[in-house]
């Protein structure tokens, strides 16, 4: 299956690149603060589909001062209004739809943050300055958030009569917890950079002159880390948020099972590695 073209990614407001096994996912459009849109989140999801099998770490980050200020308001309009965004969806629009349209369409979004949870890579976010609503989300959405010291999170879609519907609300409560993450969501409030490294939220915080030097130094330290074994740790990390305690401990026999035999039939001794 063939990815999207660089065309069509830089239509979405996306740009992707690959050096080895880092890829990089870049929001492009600075001059709109990195908003998203349908668009972007369907170019997402075809990136996500059809993601290079040889990528082990992939890097979201975003070119300008936001990370990702959320939405884009213009899909808040009716049809026909002029729109900044080359995207024809507005949510006018998806209101013609049966709320089974709706919430089906709503999945199909869903698709451009949930890839980033594949097995096959770690996913590290790169966030400076705002990453609001939609921008929040993405961020959640990687495995490891790395940030600038000038970055600001903020679950804006309450303040909008909205809730986050993009997959960020399941890693926000697992990281600060269910208190936390509620208030920060209703309140809508601003969680800047030291907060959300007290929280958990962020692993590191850097300086923004820093933020791709300390991305791609955690990158090539993950690189470090047996392919095979990282790929069975981040799939056991992921079961051990939601499988009770005699599930989980199958899962782990299961895994070293099938790594000894792997090593086993190394015979040679070869490198497994990255």
């Amino acid at each position: 299956m063939a990815g999207p073209t660089e065309a069509e990614l830089q239509s979405a407001g996306l740009r992707f690149t690959q050096s080895g096994p880092i890829g990089e996912i870049t929001l492009c459009t600075p001059e709109r603060r990195n908003t998203q849109s349908p668009a972007m989140w369907r170019a997402l999801a075809a990136l996500g589909r059809t993601m290079p099998t040889d990528i082990r770490v992939v890097i979201v980050r975003s070119e300008g001062r936001s990370f990702s200020a959320g939405l884009d308001r213009s899909m808040l309009k009716g049809p026909g209004s002029p729109q900044d965004a080359a995207d024809d969806e507005t949510l006018t629009g998806l209101l013609d739809g049966s709320d089974v349209t709706i919430a089906r369409t709503i999945r199909e979004y869903q698709d451009g943050f949930m890839f980033l949870r594949d097995s096959n890579f770690i996913s590290i976010a790169a966030v400076q300055g705002h990453a609001v609503g939609a921008g929040f989300q993405l961020a959640l959405a990687c495995d490891l958030r790395i940030v600038a010291d000038d970055a600001i999170f903020c679950m804006k879609e309450p303040a909008l009569g909205l809730v986050p519907d993009l997959t960020g609300l399941a890693p926000l409560v697992r990281q600060v917890g269910y208190g936390r993450a509620l208030e920060i969501c209703v309140r809508a409030r601003d969680v800047g950079a030291t907060e959300a490294l007290s929280l958990g939220l962020a692993h590191s915080v850097v300086p923004v002159s820093d933020l791709d030097i300390e991305a791609q130094a955690m990158a090539h330290s993950l690189l470090q880390a047996d392919t095979a074994a990282a790929r069975e740790v981040k799939q056991l990390v992921q079961s051990a948020e939601v499988v009770n305690l005699e599930h989980q401990r199958q899962l782990e026999a299961a895994a070293q099972t099938r790594l000894l035999r792997a090593l086993a039939a190394t015979a040679d001794g070869s490198d497994r590695r990255f």
